[in-house]
């Protein structure tokens, strides 16, 4: 498994991951091949970290192609930052589904 760790900055004034375009891009990413899941954790002040998961780095890379013209069209209007790419590579735990099992 791949991971991609991502710092975004939206506006503060309403919750980015409501919006049409954002969800119409969630959508989008789903739909690729080798998508294995993704996390959107809110930082606060409008920042948002991604954690995308893929099944291969060869899956990433294409699917790269696919999404960043839309991610220009749709998420970069939206911004109040460019996006940060913080880190990319190979996942090497994964345990969130043991985690997620027992209700807290």
């Amino acid at each position: 498994m791949h991971a991609i760790l991502r710092e975004a900055t939206y506006a503060t004034d309403t919750p980015v991951h409501e919006s049409r375009e954002f969800k119409e891009f969630q959508a989008l990413h789903a739909r690729q091949p080798g998508f294995a899941g993704s996390y959107v954790i809110d930082a606060g002040d409008g920042r948002l970290f991604t954690v995308t998961l893929w099944e291969s780095s060869t899956h990433a890379a294409a699917a790269r192609a696919v999404l960043e013209p839309v991610v220009r069209r749709v998420l970069h209007p939206l911004m109040s930052a460019p996006s940060r790419l913080l880190g990319t590579g190979p996942v090497v735990i994964h345990d969130a589904a043991a985690a997620t099992a027992a209700p807290l």
